[in-house]
């Protein structure tokens, strides 16, 4: 029951969050009435394949956390375990990248400037909340391991990801 609960709540925030924020925000608030191109060209074939891609960060990055993490992105239900795995080892953010990524699909299939200043709003507004907010939470729950991990992978840019260091002991305990 546990896992179905899990399922419940990761899916219920995916409709939620995400749908307001990707889908009834930018297209009710900033361009009430988007047309759908007659004819596509390349800003609408990028959209095409950045938006099913930004998709798939998304959920695999919300999978890690519901397996792994045993928890939800809500902040009212974080993960319990730290997840350094999948997209988490390329950037710290990844499901916000590709919310980012989604709506820029948006403002770029559609071509709209409305659309590109919420996305930049929503960029400055969410950079504040992490920096201010959610890295500090991260540290007081995870201490020494986040922040090895906040050392190694960046914020936002993502980077091929460092090889993890064993730790071995100084000493060996066995006489020769």
């Amino acid at each position: 029951m546990n896992h179905l609960w899990l399922l419940l709540k990761n899916l219920a925030f995916t409709i939620i969050v995400p749908g307001f924020v990707v889908g009834w925000v930018p297209l009710h608030w900033f361009e009430r009435h988007p047309e759908w191109p007659a004819v596509w060209h390349w800003p609408q074939y990028a959209a095409a394949g950045l938006a099913p891609l930004a998709v798939a960060v998304f959920l695999s990055s919300q999978w890690l956390f519901a397996t792994r993490g045993q928890g939800t992105p809500l902040p009212l239900d974080p993960p319990k375990k730290f997840v350094r795995r999948g997209p988490y080892k390329w950037v710290r953010n990844p499901m916000y990248l590709a919310i980012f990524a989604l709506i820029g699909s948006q403002a770029l299939f559609f071509w709209s400037w409305n659309i590109t200043v919420y996305l930049v709003m929503l960029m400055c507004a969410t950079h504040v909340l992490v920096q201010l907010w959610e890295e500090e939470v991260l540290r007081r729950n995870f201490g020494a391991m986040y922040e090895d991990y906040r050392r190694d992978v960046p914020r936002w840019l993502p980077r091929k990801p460092k090889p993890q260091l064993q730790t071995v002991p100084p000493f060996s305990t066995r006489e020769k």
